[in-house]
């Protein structure tokens, strides 16, 4: 997986005869362990380069009493996580483990709190953090290194979660313990082939390590038309276009490559969302981009979740808003819609890294709104802007159905009307970022 990798020792440190709870026979399976595996801890870490970048590279054998975590693995995970902020390097972590030794007790399971401190030091240093999950990643070695992580990264049909296999109820369907399933449900970015896991993790580790202050470009637009729309009605009519240009092209089209982040790390995932980060121009810019759907809780959380870490590597970031509006089904409430959008407004409205917005469809209320950048918004030539779609507008003003048009206008969505407004810098057309005359 690694190009190069130098082990890096740890201080070692003088135990009790078979451990802190002098548990028979501990010292033996420890020596048994170190012969079959040729390791002296279920842990070793180091100094490795990944592709063109280097990293702290902290992996499991699971041979060693099942990748579990005691005293001593509690040493090097510190020294590694010190060694990695000493040094500014990123971390990366190949996870398998059962959990906590049993042969040590509660000094094993208090392991989890030095992690966790130095997890946190090290994201609050501003480095990046990358897990691998690998068969089986449980117990609190998935409860702290693993979904502790910035980014989660596992291996097909891993088994993974909190729970092992021994101790789940009887009536567990065991399909919700694998990678699979931890992607299904958000709490893992995706699943990679064991076979592409080198280049895989040298393009998270090139995205994650190139901070820049320029705010990132707006696209240019993907319109077959560079005219602006004549009325208001026919600026939503354009942007609800089928055959105009989505989030999916406008991605494309801007990246030389990316790498996506998927789930809000609390159960969901939204597929109208698209989130992650990409290579422009030679530079990283983060995006969260909508997919012209009425965006879900999951999808408010998830662009939340990006940009908030785009904000503690110093990346720039680009959405791109696209949506009739937030969804407003009797699921979503129960999701906590109201909450997931406010937290996205705070996260976005306080970012000190920059970031850029164009829309590029329907800006639908303030499910649109939410993920636009209050000084730095521009919109093509094929969108608009709404405080309420004009249809709605018009039933709220109790007004024939034959006023939607008119309607439409007085509430000047068009995106000629957003810059009069103040509301966006310019409209981006194929070539070039403009104010109409």
């Amino acid at each position: 997986m690694a190009d190069d990798f130098t082990e890096l020792p740890s201080a070692p440190r003088e135990s009790e005869p078979d451990g802190p709870l002098a548990w028979q026979g501990y010292d033996a399976s420890r020596a048994r362990a170190a012969e079959r595996t040729g390791e002296e801890e279920s842990v070793v870490w180091g100094r490795a380069g990944v592709g063109t970048s280097a990293a702290v590279l902290i992996a499991f054998e699971f041979g060693f009493l099942g990748g579990s975590l005691g005293e001593r693995t509690g040493d090097r995970l510190e020294a590694a996580y010190t060694y990695a902020r000493e040094h500014r390097l990123p971390v990366v972590s190949l996870v398998a483990t059962g959990g906590s030794r049993m042969q040590e007790g509660m000094r094993a399971l208090t392991q989890l709190q030095r992690v966790a401190r130095q997890s946190a030091l090290t994201r609050e240093a501003g480095l990046p953090q990358i897990a691998v999950l690998r068969d089986p990643t449980t117990g609190g070695g998935w409860a702290t290194l693993g979904a502790g992580a910035d980014i989660v990264l596992a291996l097909p049909g891993a088994q993974i979660g909190f729970a092992g296999s021994r101790v789940r109820p009887p009536d567990a369907d065991p399909a919700a313990y694998t990678a699979e399933s931890q992607v299904a449900v958000g709490a893992a970015d995706g699943v990679v082939h064991p076979g592409h896991l080198r280049e895989t993790l040298a393009l998270w580790l090139t995205l994650l390590t190139a901070p820049s202050t320029t705010p990132a470009p707006p696209p240019r637009a993907l319109s077959s038309s560079t005219t602006l729309p004549t009325t208001g009605w026919e600026a939503v009519a354009r942007a609800r276009s089928p055959q105009r240009a989505r989030a999916d092209a406008y991605l494309d089209a801007y990246f030389t490559r990316r790498a996506a982040v998927s789930g809000d790390r609390v159960g969901g995932t939204d597929p109208g969302m698209l989130c992650g980060f990409g290579e422009h121009e030679g530079r990283t810019v983060a995006y969260a981009a909508q997919r012209g759907t009425a965006t879900r809780p999951a999808g408010y959380r998830t662009a939340a979740r990006l940009i908030r870490l785009a904000d503690r590597l110093g990346i720039p970031v680009l959405t791109l808003v696209d949506t009739p509006g937030a969804a407003n089904d009797a699921t979503a409430e129960r999701q906590g819609a109201g909450a997931a959008i406010a937290d996205l407004f705070a996260t976005i409205t306080t970012a000190r890294t920059p970031i850029t917005t164009l829309l590029i469809g329907e800006g639908g209320s303030g499910g649109a709104l939410a993920l636009a950048a209050p000084d730095n918004t521009w919109a093509t030539p094929d969108s608009y802007f709404s405080v309420i779609a004009p249809e709605l507008a018009a039933a709220i003003l109790k007004r024939p159905e034959g006023q939607v048009r008119t309607t439409a206008d007085e509430l000047r969505v068009r995106p000629q009307d957003l810059v009069e407004l103040g509301v966006v810098r310019g409209v981006v057309r194929g070539a070039a970022a403009t104010h109409p005359s």
